[in-house]
């Protein structure tokens, strides 16, 4: 399970913030995870709560959106959704897509004190 190391980086990035923003707890984290990034956001939850058990991010609560995948198709030059990546274009047909959006995996704004 990638993300219980996903949820280790989240910890690192919050203590770096937290040396730099000087704060000493963080109340919510909210990211946005993409539907083609691989991510399963119940695992994220999962580990989120065992990894950030003992750090300043304890008891926090993950906020997670999960904003919709886009590509450019690069026959008709539409923006269409996609939900796979090696969907067909709705518009036109063609295999010829070039993901924009969906693969994030980012955060997206803290709640701190």
């Amino acid at each position: 399970m990638h993300e219980m190391s996903l949820c280790e980086s989240i910890l690192d990035i919050l203590k770096d913030q937290a040396a730099k923003d000087q704060f000493t707890q963080v109340k919510r984290v909210a990211v946005d995870i993409g539907p083609l990034s691989c991510v399963e956001p119940e695992a994220l939850q999962f580990g989120f709560d065992v990894v950030m058990k003992g750090s300043l991010a304890e008891g926090a609560v993950l906020d997670i959106a999960r904003p919709p995948a886009e590509a450019l198709c690069l026959n008709c030059f539409k923006t269409v959704p996609v939900k796979a990546r090696f969907d067909s274009c709705p518009e036109c047909g063609s295999d010829a897509l070039q993901v924009v959006s969906g693969e994030e995996l980012k955060i997206r704004e803290l709640e701190v004190v």
